[in-house]
């Protein structure tokens, strides 16, 4: 009878936790759902806000967007609204996931999160923002030199909007989420997977890893691997200014704490 009890006791709590997951797991969907919604209704606006580095590069005017299929502007705006849903919606999803996870954390624990929390939208944003201003123009420029004529015949620049599409995301999240690097970084050399000293050491091979995914994610235009892999590098050292300040950080408080203790 008491085994029973304990189990009784132990799936209470757990049963709780799913009921609460649950509830947070929906909350995040009807906000999606929402979200979706709104910006199904002004897809259009959203794939003109999207077009704006395409126009930029042929010249206003100048730019269009051709479709083969008949429902491929339909799914392409289905494909924008969903895109643009979940870039709205995820600092509400990622508050009911903290929201979950946050009340089995230790106040220390809570405090070393934190500044992850917050530096990973603001480097997503950087990223986003760097590709969007920046990456694409330069790219569909060089894209667009490549226009001409072959024996006679013209070669013009007629993109698709689907394939216009998968370009932009393409662009948008690779740049995102390689600014978020240091965060991958803090995170692991936290958790103590990695030491500042051993990326000392590795500062060679993470230039030809940098370069390589720089050459990987964006398209094969030496601007844009530039582009991504200069800011990548300049946060990777970034990392290691931070490691540093924080090794300090701890080094004084664990000298101060022991002083403490050897003064009592």
């Amino acid at each position: 009878m008491g085994v029973l009890r304990d189990l009784d006791e132990t799936q209470a709590p757990l049963m709780d936790h799913l009921i609460e997951l649950r509830g947070r797991l929906l909350r995040s969907v009807f906000v999606l759902a929402v979200s979706f919604g709104v910006c199904f209704y002004f897809a259009n606006d959203i794939l003109a806000f999207l077009a704006q580095p395409l126009q930029d590069a042929f010249g206003e005017g100048e730019a269009r967007l051709i479709y083969t299929k008949l429902p491929e502007v339909f799914f392409v705006e289905l494909k924008v609204a969903l895109f643009a849903a979940f870039c709205v919606s995820f600092p509400i999803i990622a508050n009911q996931m903290w929201a979950f996870v946050a009340p089995g954390l230790y106040a220390r624990e809570k405090r070393a999160f934190l500044p992850f929390l917050v530096a990973t939208p603001i480097l997503f944003i950087a990223g986003a923002s760097l590709a969007y201003f920046v990456v694409m123009p330069t790219a569909f420029r060089w894209f667009l030199g490549f226009r001409g004529d072959a024996g006679g015949i013209p070669i013009e620049a007629l993109p698709s909007a689907g394939d216009y599409l998968s370009l932009v995301m393409q662009f948008i999240l690779a740049f995102g989420i390689c600014f978020l690097l240091p965060v991958l970084l803090l995170l692991l050399e936290r958790a103590g997977l990695i030491t500042r000293a051993s990326l000392v050491k590795m500062r060679r091979y993470v230039i030809v890893g940098v370069v390589a995914v720089a050459a990987i994610v964006t398209p094969p235009d030496p601007g844009s691997q530039l582009i991504l892999a200069g800011p990548l590098y300049i946060l990777f050292e970034g990392s290691l200014l931070v490691m540093l300040i924080l090794n300090r950080r701890r080094q004084d408080q664990t000298e101060e704490s022991g002083e403490a203790s050897d003064t009592v």
